[in-house]
């Protein structure tokens, strides 16, 4: 499964793309970070941000695209170019007929660390580790990209399994427990030694 993780924002827009498939390695099949400077006009603003990441989508033809869902901050500002960007992002995944999966800052660290409270270093150093990279993707943005793509590769495969489980026809959140079994499953393989109990094979 091909994954692309989009960390949204006007002025810097991380990207992330990575394969991967329950009880296999990860692999990063490409970082960036979309820029526009303030001083444009916003509608411009946004045009590159979409023809960027149509472009980025048309060559890594990724199977879901993650986008984190924000919660109110004090600068409205910035939450208003968040969510246009996170807008004009989905806007183009549903054009190519990829479905959206929307993630929390929480749940992307959860998924990640094991902490939803996890600092950024803390985040940025498992990406690293769960990719096996030379050093941690700069700036921030590029590494909250991957940790999306990482958690919607997580939880698909969880919340598909509950849905097969429970013949649910909305929405399934994975239990904390079924992602740290998968996280562990992973992260085992990853390390060379076996799973613990519980965990998948």
């Amino acid at each position: 499964m091909r994954v692309l993780g989009i960390d949204p924002g006007l002025t810097r827009c991380g990207v992330g793309v990575v394969d991967g498939e329950p009880g296999a390695p990860l692999r990063m099949v490409d970082v960036t970070v979309v820029r526009t400077s303030p001083d444009e006009d916003i509608a411009h603003r946004l045009l590159l941000v979409a023809q960027e990441v149509e472009q980025l989508l048309d060559r890594h033809r990724p199977d879901t695209v993650a986008v984190e869902r924000m919660f109110s901050q004090a600068n409205v500002r910035t939450v208003m170019g968040t969510a246009q960007a996170a807008g004009v992002v989905s806007l183009a995944a549903a054009r190519r007929g990829i479905p959206v999966a929307w993630h929390t800052p929480s749940e992307v660290k959860a998924a990640v660390s094991g902490n939803g409270r996890a600092e950024k270093a803390q985040v940025a150093t498992m990406v690293t580790r769960l990719l096996r990279l030379p050093a941690a993707p700069t700036p921030a943005d590029a590494s909250d990209a991957l940790a999306l793509a990482i958690c919607q590769l997580w939880k698909g495969p969880v919340a598909a399994r509950l849905l097969e489980q429970g013949g649910a026809r909305r929405t399934v959140r994975p239990s904390g427990a079924a992602m740290r079994s998968d996280r562990a499953a992973w992260t085992a393989r990853l390390s060379g030694h076996p799973a613990t109990r519980g965990s998948r094979p």
